[in-house]
């Protein structure tokens, strides 16, 4: 036993420094040991893959990536009080393992106030967190806007204890090689988002599969 645990340590302190080899701070993230088996992209458009082809979405990269059954809850136009209606059938009766969340972008659009986001954002994060999933912030702000969008999620994560994914639609938006219009990212684009998302999920989900496994 006292070798398991030795091996378990050694096989932890790996993930956590290939957390930070790859730029994604590892801290304790809260339902690290979730035991749902799916992820659920839970969204608006970014999430649903406007502008690209079916499978081309980020989802449907990261459930290749990751080898785990990916869900796209995605929807065009969405606000984040909209999403809020359909958590339960899209995200919660659906076996969640990780979910990430991505809204705000079709709230600033719509001129609703960023405290109205945070607000219902962070209603999502208790649903989901009470479901006992992990919790993963999709960082919508941008080179250009949403400035403020990114460091108020970033501290939403720390208080919620999820994961925080920053700077994921960095430098799309403004490359039209990029991107299929003004706000949505291309087929290129959606690649480039889904290395993003990867490199900062993988070391909670090893973790995750492996205190499962030691738990067997």
């Amino acid at each position: 036993m006292r070798k398991n645990k030795k091996i378990l340590l050694i096989l932890l302190l790996s993930i956590f420094c290939s957390a930070c080899l790859v730029g994604c701070a590892k801290r304790e993230i809260k339902n690290i040991e979730a035991k749902g088996n799916n992820i659920i992209c839970f969204g608006d458009s970014v999430t649903f893959g406007h502008g690209a082809q079916r499978g081309e979405d980020y989802p449907a990269l990261l459930g290749k990536m990751t080898h785990t059954p990916v869900i796209n809850a995605g929807v065009d136009n969405d606000t984040s009080q909209q999403s809020l209606k359909r958590i339960e059938a899209d995200v919660l009766e659906r076996d969640p393992l990780l979910v990430i969340v991505e809204f705000g972008g079709n709230d600033f659009l719509t001129r609703v106030p960023i405290a109205e986001t945070l607000n219902n954002i962070r209603a999502m994060i208790d649903k989901i967190q009470a479901k006992g999933a992990i919790v993963a912030i999709f960082d919508i702000s941008t080179d250009i806007v949403l400035h403020e969008y990114g460091q108020a999620f970033y501290n939403l994560a720390l208080e919620k204890q999820a994961i925080f994914i920053p700077g994921v639609l960095k430098g799309i938006l403004i490359d039209p090689q990029l991107k299929s219009d003004y706000v949505h990212p291309n087929k290129l684009g959606y690649k480039i988002i889904v290395h993003r998302i990867y490199r900062c999920l993988i070391p909670y989900l090893n973790q995750n599969a492996l205190l499962k496994r030691f738990k067997k």
